[in-house]
């Protein structure tokens, strides 16, 4: 009992005090992050590079106009997904679109180290691809930021994909 009346005083104590300063919270813990150095900024990194998950790969090189772009997706067993064209950046969103499939075009996510295909694509994506494969929801993260090893990329048949003239 006089325990259980001493907790209660000590409580009671602690209503009349004034909360502590409390310090304002970073509006965005990624803005944190960035600004600690943690991770890199995505509107100041240049996406040119290499980029893979597994056998899955994206190579991005500059070009005259913004980028040129390369998507190899290989599920093994002649299920594929290769083609090339051209991407543009806006903030943390790449503009793909693939020239070597007509009417294949969407906006991939770019952090800064990884660049992710969103989950649902036109129709017309299905043209770069065999049989069942799919470009949707392929995810990768940055190999390296060379641009002639991008360049030197090629699909599983061989074909340079960022290299040369589109």
């Amino acid at each position: 009992m006089k325990r259980a009346f001493t907790a209660l005083l000590l409580l009671g104590g602690c209503q009349g005090q004034p909360a502590p300063n409390a310090q304002p919270t970073p509006s965005s813990l990624e803005a944190a992050a960035i600004e600690a150095g943690i991770i890199s900024d995505p509107a100041s990194t240049d996406p040119t590079g290499l980029y893979a998950r597994d056998r899955d790969k994206i190579c991005v090189v500059p070009s005259a106009t913004a980028f040129r772009v390369g998507v190899y997706v290989d599920y093994g067993n002649d299920y594929f997904c290769s083609g090339s064209g051209e991407a543009t950046r806006n903030g943390e969103t790449l503009h793909v679109d693939l020239t070597s499939a007509s009417g294949c075009s969407f906006d991939a996510k770019f952090d800064g180290d990884r660049i992710a295909v969103p989950g649902a694509l036109p129709d017309a994506c299905q043209k770069a691809c065999s049989r069942r494969a799919l470009l949707a929801g392929l995810a990768v993260e940055r190999l390296s930021d060379s641009a002639s090893e991008a360049a030197a990329m090629r699909d599983g048949r061989g074909r340079m994909l960022c290299g040369g003239a589109q």
